[in-house]
């Protein structure tokens, strides 16, 4: 892995990471790949570093994978936390040890800057990515997770 590095990414790493987002997006049964929605989402973030950090893993100068982290407050727990949103890394690069690399370094960036707290969602029926997770330190929480899902399409048709 000498040839590995982690960086923030940036605007011109946009259609790497939407390649990113999409493919992930094939895998999880809760949405459907966007490339116009996923590219719009980076954006959002890296034009406003205050909303949260995406980190790129290079291999051999190549974008290999990308963890996005959203800042957000918690009451619970009295100061800022992470909502871990998206881990991926290329399908022909999996099992390389770079997931746990991006994870690793998203923990150890939480640490830095005094977050208090990472939640990530992952699919109920993805049982390798719960295992990677545990196995990374992170545990099952008693909630279960909710959404309503406001879509700007049906409003304008109402």
């Amino acid at each position: 892995m000498e040839n590995d590095h982690i960086e923030q990414g940036t605007l011109e790493d946009l259609p790497q990471m939407t390649d990113l987002l999409v493919d992930l997006f094939t895998q999880e049964a809760d949405f459907t790949p966007d490339r116009v929605k996923q590219m719009r989402g980076l954006r959002l973030i890296l034009e406003q570093p205050s909303r949260g950090r995406i980190f790129v893993l290079r291999h051999n100068g190549h974008i290999v994978g990308m963890i996005n982290l959203l800042f957000t407050i918690s009451t619970a727990e009295g100061g800022f936390v992470i909502l871990l949103e998206d881990v991926i890394v290329k399908r022909d690069c999996r099992g390389m040890g770079f997931g746990g690399t991006l994870l690793r370094h998203a923990v150890e960036y939480a640490r830095k800057k005094d977050f208090l707290r990472i939640t990530l969602l992952t699919d109920r029926i993805n049982a390798h990515g719960t295992r990677f997770f545990k196995a990374h330190g992170f545990s099952e929480s008693a909630m279960i997770p909710m959404r309503l899902v406001l879509s700007t399409a049906a409003a304008k048709s109402e």
